[in-house]
């Protein structure tokens, strides 16, 4: 299967690492009891970007979206990026 690319939807997900301050979690917590909803807590904001990537196979795929993430997507120091791939023809036949 040497050159044959795969296509692969991809959807990373990027918090803060534990222990670092998340302002934007801690604005939209003390905001929500004045809005009524009193029983939410722990709020975490980070991002979430999805795209479509070719590989040969997912842990090729896999391999490069790790690398995207260190070196481009996230600040590895107070970021982590949980990462989830589908292969795109195997998802269009379920």
């Amino acid at each position: 299967m040497l050159g044959v690319s795969l296509l692969f939807s991809v959807f990373v997900d990027v918090c803060l690492r534990k222990g670092i301050a998340d302002p934007a979690g801690s604005t939209i917590e003390r905001s929500l009891p004045t809005l009524g909803f009193s029983n939410v807590r722990d709020v975490s904001v980070g991002k979430t970007i999805r795209f479509v990537i070719d590989a040969e196979n997912e842990k090729e795929a896999h391999e490069k979206v790790e690398t995207i993430c260190s070196t481009f997507l996230t600040n590895p120091v107070i970021e982590e990026a949980e990462i989830t791939i589908e292969n795109l023809e195997q998802a269009e036949r379920n």
